[in-house]
């Protein structure tokens, strides 16, 4: 099944998204675009790249740099859209509860102003 990755625009058509990467490296940047690649072209994404989050309606895609962690949460719509609602870096094991509170509000607005 084809996937699609959209990145979340708040109501002021701002992208947390595009705000992220805007602060990364060209280097970085490639490595994120080639996972985004596979997450979109392959039928069964490992879950080292993309899995969903327990206890959530959630998933993430995650990017390894050097000793780095990069994470994107996102959310289905329409069984085949992946929309990324922010990145971040992440420094523990545990993702950040801020992280997830941040993912479900862009979410909720999305679905609000999408029916």
């Amino acid at each position: 099944m084809k996937r699609f990755i959209k990145f979340y625009r708040k109501v002021d058509n701002k992208c947390p998204v595009e705000d992220f990467l805007d602060s990364l490296s060209d280097d970085l940047l490639a490595k994120i675009t080639a996972v985004f690649q596979l997450v979109e072209n392959l039928d069964f994404v490992p879950v080292k790249f993309f899995k969903k989050l327990s206890g959530t309606k959630l998933f993430e895609i995650r990017v390894e740099w050097q000793s780095n962690i990069y994470r994107f949460p996102c959310f289905l719509h329409k069984n085949h859209l992946v929309i990324l609602t922010h990145g971040f870096q992440k420094k523990k094991m545990k993702t950040p509860t801020k992280e997830l509170d941040k993912a479900r509000k862009y979410r909720d607005d999305f679905l609000r102003r999408n029916k």
